[in-house]
């Protein structure tokens, strides 16, 4: 496995198929993993398709494997990554408490941006959908 970043608060590979493995370690490390692991369910349930997808599920270890989203979109302007974000909320019901650029990667086989790393991150109510006629 490659390594992607090996800080304090995380370890995360890439393995050879292209699925993310991410440790979590440091200060609160199990609220951050139980929140990233919430977030990234309810997005599957809303339908979001521009986030990882859960694979395999570790609590006793604080770790998971998801799908990548490509790689990181070292270009994309401040504007871009909060109406990213914006949408993420607005459409989806999930607040990133961390929307930096730095958060957006880019996926090429989707042809589009994703929003990754919801360690840090806000689930709220269900937007409304439209009401069929």
């Amino acid at each position: 496995m490659r390594d992607l970043k090996d800080g304090i608060r995380a370890h995360v590979r890439i393995d050879w198929m292209g699925n993310v493995h991410k440790r979590f370690r440091g200060t609160d490390a199990d609220k951050r993993y139980a929140t990233e692991v919430a977030v990234l369910k309810v997005l599957e349930e809303r339908g979001c398709p521009y986030v990882p997808k859960l694979v395999e599920e570790h609590p006793e270890e604080l770790y998971f494997v998801s799908t990548s989203c490509g790689q990181p979109a070292s270009t994309i302007s401040k504007e871009r990554a909060d109406q990213l974000f914006a949408d993420l909320e607005k459409d989806y019901g999930v607040r990133h408490l961390d929307a930096e650029p730095r958060n957006i990667t880019y996926d090429p086989r989707a042809g589009r941006f994703c929003v990754i790393d919801f360690e840090l991150a806000e689930i709220l109510p269900p937007p409304e959908q439209p009401k069929s006629t």
